[in-house]
């Protein structure tokens, strides 16, 4: 049986009836149900946890809560190992596996303490000072060095085996925070009928109410919070999200939140995510995040067993666990004073009580009287010693008499800063009340309003109130008649007075930001140095800067600043908070979206039949296309796509392009929205015909290309590239939304409803007319070149022929709905075997594009214009269009400008590599002599060598001449004769026959 020798003997809302086992560097301890990690190892008598980042100091845990500088761990092992992890929000289980960070070898002898003893090398900006010199040295030694130290965790190093979700929610209002000022809001919105989500990021309900001793309307608030939680589950029209930290608040009262599902199981339940990602749209919101406990600044501040006096009630109230036996309170505000009340009642030994106002509170020396405890008031502690844990205090009085004071644990309190984060989400500054010596919110996001501590209001009555008032307004304004606010008291408390942000005169370092190093002494040389902006404040010395963004640092590290410039702090000013309020794991915002899933595999509706015929599949954008169709004999793939074009120029072949991207647009101003976004004319295409169209980006370059028909009065369909398919369609649907929403006309992707084969060669027509029904005529008349018109296949399944071609010959498209694909493509393989049919690939289908000099990916890359394809002639001079201006630009059109032209080596028998570039004959292979790039290469069988297609300066007057297509990458230099880009077939007599 493990001991935990300083769980308190009976209280606390921990589950003694059932015992949790868990490791922590190596060494077996036991917790319960309700134990966080940082409890737990609390109650096993653990006190350093870890190392801090720059000087390796030991540490102890400060607070109890998402502000916890020091108890940073790694959780679990294997490749669920989990990095700066904070054990004090970590849910306790059983077979927990926790281990220390940022020490070696081990966590209580670090050999990287030595830093200490460098300090002066490691103040304030000293990576900016340091290093400099050799220069030489930097790259071999320094930046290795840095880059071995820096960092506080290990990452798994292998794939995670949890799976992430996301979620949408939507709410009339959202409640973030479950403490009082949260659960009485969300009773008024919740009894009003408002639709209510309840966010709270501890897994158990109650905020302060778990941790402090208190009554409500004359009772325990323990009773008041069951009763609260209790009807807030009975509503079916609330909802409570435990686990669930809301982490920003966005435009349009959205919300981002994430739900941790299962990180208090060793392993998540089948079907069920690690953690949640949640995207909340409230009407309105009602921010009771509550406050921060602030700390004072002092040497030795950071040693283990420094704690905040209100975690200290935490740990003893709701866990049950004493983080020392014998303990010194050191407070400026009273309300601290109960931390010294209920030690003592949990059986720890309170050696003195130090105050610094020279008037404290009467009830003061009657609570020392009352414990036992010495009371030094008009004094402070001015330092704090033992090394790996607490030992000795020194308390300082008025005069400057100094006296030490044996404990192994020194509970803190300078009183509390609102947590008013994600009230400057929206770029919104807080204000500063010197009622409470602390920044409090401001303006706000539109429909947020903040309650109780998060607003700068401490008194429980307070709190209760305003919280229930606050709720009911904003049930109010969605809608609903809510009821009048809940009037509840509560036991009366002292006020606080001011605050104490440092003691100056100890012996040794004093932390500001107990994570990232950052002492008084950097404070005062970084005022020195010029860097008094809160903002080169922040950066030099990094202040605020480590994974708790500065939650117990920021406000003492602006008083500093203060006092060395002689400004007050407000004028001294703040940085505002961005989201996320405490780190996200990228997992949980990136859901099922990684791996495969990241783009997850689309199969086309043929897929079944390409796998028949032996196709070699590669990714095209988010498909899986037939590459090539090998076939027995054949030495490598060159030889297959040799043979399937050949059979195409020479036959017939087909290929499956049901990939493409397909957008139905209808309506009265479908004509004209066509008009807009495409760069030639729309209006004077007849119903039946298609048109090659090209459409420009807001910059004037090249954003797709492909075929639109006209399939009635106000009906077209469109085709656009493979992989910018989605990309159109947001594109055309901001055109219609954003820019032209008077348009007439609706817009829907139908890519995966039909599947479409393309049927090339001199023979396809012969080939056609053993698929289509009779009674259809397909003849050259009856169907010519771009023509597009409904027809039926395999006895009367609707269908679309197309009469385009993308190989240069004689070719159409015939489209089904999709789940006849798999029909089709066999039937026009039956009906082809008379013919020698061919299955052909992308492969093929490129070799085919590039001997007729057609522009594709390699052309389409982003950065060409209509002009450098050679269209310029399409792009119409009588109407606007998206991209028209932009698109004249002079540098868009200056003559020397690359333009596609076609290459052919000089020596037939070279290769030629796409990505080589251009300069003259004889000159020098540099950027400077650059002329342009080869965009796509291929073999052509018809012509016996390689060709390519590539954007060349001054390309019209060069063809005819030759150039180098250097190619540093492999160590090609192949002299190139300039044509034009149609290798094959200029008059398009294949075309049209």
């Amino acid at each position: 049986m493990i001991s935990q020798p300083h769980r308190a003997p009976q209280g606390g809302l921990v589950d003694r009836s059932q015992t949790l086992r868990f490791r922590f560097d190596g060494r077996d301890y036991a917790g319960h149900p309700g134990d966080t990690l940082a409890s737990a190892l609390l109650a096993n008598g653990v006190r350093l946890v870890g190392r801090s980042f720059k000087y390796h100091r030991p540490r102890g845990f400060l607070s109890a809560g998402p502000e916890e500088p020091n108890g940073i761990v790694e959780l679990r092992t294997g490749a669920r190992r989990e990095p700066n992890t904070r054990a004090t929000t970590a849910e306790l289980f059983d077979g927990l596996e926790a281990r220390s960070q940022n020490r070696w070898p081990s966590l209580a002898f670090d050999l990287l303490a030595v830093n200490g003893l460098a300090g002066p090398l490691f103040s304030a900006g000293f990576y900016y000072k340091t290093f400099m010199w050799p220069a030489a040295f930097w790259e071999k030694l320094y930046e290795p060095l840095i880059r071995r130290a820096a960092g506080l965790g290990r990452a798994a190093g292998a794939p995670d085996p949890d799976h992430y979700e996301k979620a949408f929610a939507f709410c009339d209002v959202l409640v973030i925070g479950a403490g009082p000022a949260g659960l009485a809001a969300a009773l008024a919105a919740g009894r009003a009928g408002a639709r209510v989500i309840v966010c709270e990021q501890d897994f158990a309900l109650g905020g302060r109410l778990l941790s402090d001793r208190r009554e409500i309307a004359g009772r325990p608030a323990g009773e008041w919070l069951r009763d609260a939680v209790a009807e807030l589950e009975s509503l079916p029209n609330v909802t409570i999200t435990r686990r669930t930290t809301v982490y920003g608040a966005f435009d349009g009262g959205t919300f981002g939140a994430v739900e941790r599902v299962a990180d208090h199981l060793p392993v998540p339940p089948p079907h069920q995510p690690r953690q949640r990602a949640w995207r909340i749209v409230a009407k309105r919101s009602v921010l009771a995040a509550g406050s921060i406990e602030r700390p004072v600044v002092f040497a030795g501040n950071d040693t283990p067993g420094v704690m905040l006096a209100g975690s200290v009630r935490t740990y003893v109230n709701r866990f049950a666990a004493l983080p020392g036996r014998e303990a010194v309170v050191f407070a400026t505000v009273s309300e601290a004073w109960n931390t010294a009340r209920d030690l003592a009642a949990a059986g720890a030994r309170v050696a003195a009580l130090v105050d610094p106002r020279p008037e404290p509170d009467p009830a003061l020396a009657a609570l020392a009287r009352e414990i036992g405890a010495a009371l030094h008031v008009d004094s402070v502690v001015s330092a704090a010693s033992g090394g790996r844990a607490l030992s000795t205090v020194t308390v300082r009085d008025a005069q400057g008499r100094e006296q030490a004071v044996s404990c192994d644990l020194l509970a803190v309190s300078n009183g509390w800063n609102p947590t008013l984060h994600l009230t400057s989400h929206q770029n919104n500054k807080p204000a500063w009340n010197p009622a409470i010596d602390a920044f409090v919110p401001d303006k706000l996001p539109p429909g947020m309003s903040v309650a109780g501590a998060a607003a700068g209001r401490f008194a429980l009555a307070e709190i209760l109130a305003e919280g229930s008032q606050l709720g009911g307004e904003a049930a109010s304004a969605c809608g609903f008649v809510s009821p009048a606010p809940q009037d509840l008291d509560a036991d009366p408390e002292t006020p606080s007075s001011g605050p104490l942000w440092r003691v100056v005169g100890g012996k040794g370092k004093a932390f500001v930001d107990f994570q990232n190093d950052v002492t008084d002494a950097d404070i005062e040389l970084s005022a020195r140095e010029g860097y008094r902006s809160v903002e080169h404040l922040k950066r030099y010395t990094t202040l605020g800067m480590a994974t708790d963004q500065g939650k117990t640092s920021n406000l003492p590290g602006l008083a500093l600043m203060a006092e060395q410039t002689g400004r007050s702090i407000p004028e001294t000013g703040t940085t505002i908070f961005r989201p996320p309020f405490t780190p996200v794991a990228i997992g949980a915002l990136a859901g099922h979206h990684r791996g495969k899933d990241f783009r997850p595999l689309r199969l086309s509706p043929t897929h079944a039949w390409s796998r028949e015929q032996g196709a070699v599949f590669i990714e095209s954008g988010l498909w899986m296309r037939a590459q090539y169709y090998p076939r027995a004999g054949e030495a490598d793939w060159l030889q297959t796509v040799n043979r399937e074009v050949l059979a195409v120029r020479g036959g017939v072949g087909i290929c499956d392009v049901s990939t493409l991207g397909k957008i139905d647009v209808q309506g009265a101003d479908a004509a004209e929205f066509l008009e807009r976004v495409y760069i030639n004319h729309w209006k004077s295409l007849p119903v039946g015909k298609a048109r090659y169209g090209v459409m420009l980006r807001e910059d004037g370059f090249v954003m797709d290309d492909g075929t639109t028909s006209r399939l009635g009065e106000s009906h077209y369909l469109l085709t656009t590239t493979t992989a910018n398919a989605g990309a159109v369609m947001q594109h055309l649907e901001f055109c219609h939304e954003v820019l032209w929403p008077e348009l007439d006309l609706r817009l829907v992707s139908v890519s995966e409803q039909w599947a479409q084969m393309a049927v090339a060669g001199p023979r396809s027509r012969e080939l056609l007319r053993g698929v289509v029904d009779a009674g259809h005529d397909i003849s050259n008349e009856a169907m010519p070149y771009l023509a597009a018109r409904a027809v039926t296949v395999g006895g009367g399944v609707p269908a679309r022929l197309f009469r385009i071609s993308f190989s240069g010959e004689l070719a159409y498209e015939i489209a089904v709905p999709a789940d006849y694909g798999h029909a089709l493509a066999t039937a026009l393989t039956e009906a082809g075997r008379p013919l020698g049919v061919t299955p052909y690939g992308l492969e093929a289908m490129a070799v085919m594009r590039i001997e007729k000099g057609h522009a594709a990916g390699g052309e389409l890359n982003g950065q060409t214009t209509a002009r450098d394809l050679g269209l310029s002639r399409m792009m119409s001079t009588k109407k606007d269009y998206v991209g028209r201006v932009m698109a004249g630009r002079e540098a868009l059109v200056a003559p020397e400008r690359p333009i596609l032209v076609g290459l052919k080596p000089v020596d037939a028998g070279q290769r030629l590599r796409a990505g080589a570039h251009f300069v003259e004959v004889g000159a020098l292979a540099t950027m400077a002599n650059d002329l342009g790039h080869m965009t796509s290469v291929a073999f052509s069988p018809n012509l016996g060598c390689w060709i390519g297609l590539g954007l060349l300066a001054d390309g019209q007057k060069r063809i005819g001449g030759r150039v180098r297509a250097v190619d540093p990458v492999r160590n090609g230099d192949v002299e190139v004769e300039v044509c034009s880009p149609v290798f094959l077939d200029p008059e398009g007599t294949r075309l049209h026959g």
